[in-house]
């Protein structure tokens, strides 16, 4: 016959705490959501490197909402996401408006390139340096155009018009291209300008898509588009992309080694932030940029350690499949200089 074993009434009280206790461990430990937003140039990247860092980090999740630039600064500002992303980084301006401050790391960095669209899907179009500026300025408007000819005697152009597909919201790819063309064409300087949004040509024959998915499947789906994309979405989409005419008069494709050609020229200040607005080098792709992901130097304490565990993983792991996504590797010095500023979100 079994024994019933009587605790005494504070024995059987402890007990029930404990027992308590235990069961509210998962509660008390309960997974970490991490949510961001911000620029669509590094999305791919993004959401493979979070995907595969929540896999390999239980408990914590992180979700990012590819929303542009300008919308990703606007939540960081406002304190609504744990952090954000934009390929603009962060004006002084939009840095005093975060309390405790922000820290700004370069993560990535990848080629804006231009995707056009023509019957018969020709390859190899080159896009001289005085010409690709005047399309976006609205001065170019014909396909068969003289100057488009020159550079290409054996594509037969089509005497279509060119419709050129830009951004419709706050881009930080706007504002890297725009800077670019500014930079090599005073036309473009004056007429259109530079920033996040811009003055574009007021035609029908400009066409405006969000994000760079949306810029792309216009591209794809307008006979004689032409527009401006983060390489990694032309890779993924198989886009046709054009040959540009760089600073020291080559004509180059997008890719790894012209990308890393053109960011063997980049200096970043202390804070991390700098633009490639004309690169030098032989073999460099005229368009390139890093993109950063904006943190706050003041956060909850378990958020701080799995965002600095996942910028870790990212300068480590994330580095491998760049050239496979269609991103450029950061340099070993940018790296160490990235690591080292992590530290700062607490």
């Amino acid at each position: 016959m079994r024994k019933i074993i009587r605790l005494p009434l504070r024995a059987a009280a402890a007990a029930v705490v404990m027992l308590a206790l235990l069961a509210a461990m998962p509660a008390m430990a309960q997974d970490v959501r991490i949510i961001g937003s911000g620029a669509s140039f590094p999305f791919p990247i993004y959401s493979a490197w979070f995907k595969q860092f929540s896999k390999e980090t239980p408990g914590v999740t992180i979700d990012y909402q590819a929303k542009g630039s300008g919308a990703g600064i606007q939540d960081f500002i406002n304190r609504t996401v744990d952090f954000a992303a934009s390929d603009a980084a962060l004006t002084d301006e939009e840095i005093a408006k975060v309390p405790g401050g922000a820290i700004l790391l370069p993560m990535t960095a990848g080629e804006i390139v231009l995707a056009y669209n023509l019957p018969g899907n020709p390859q190899g179009l080159k896009l001289a340096r005085d010409v690709y500026p005047d399309i976006f300025s609205g001065v170019i408007t014909q396909w068969n155009d003289p100057r488009i000819a020159a550079t290409n005697p054996d594509i037969k152009l089509p005497d279509l018009p060119i419709t050129v597909v830009r951004r419709s919201d706050a881009s930080g790819t706007t504002f890297v291209f725009t800077k670019h063309l500014a930079a090599i064409s005073e036309t473009f300087r004056e007429n259109v300008g530079t920033g996040t949004t811009v003055q574009w040509p007021s035609t029908n024959k400009f066409v405006a898509a969000p994000k760079n998915d949306g810029v792309t499947a216009t591209i794809k789906q307008t006979p004689g588009a032409i527009g401006y994309i983060e390489y990694g979405y032309a890779k993924l989409t198989k886009a046709t992309t054009a040959l540009l005419q760089n600073k020291a008069g080559n004509f180059v494709e997008p890719g790894e080694k012209t990308g890393a050609a053109a960011l063997a020229s980049a200096q970043l200040g202390p804070d991390l932030r700098g633009w490639l607005e004309d690169p030098t080098g032989e073999e460099a792709y005229p368009i390139a940029t890093f993109t950063w992901m904006l943190f706050y130097k003041d956060q909850d304490d378990r958020k701080a350690e799995a965002l600095r565990k996942m910028v870790a993983y990212a300068l480590t792991e994330g580095q491998k499949i760049s050239d496979s996504m269609g991103y450029i590797p950061l340099p070993e010095a940018i790296v160490e200089k990235v690591e080292a500023a992590a530290g700062g979100i607490q």
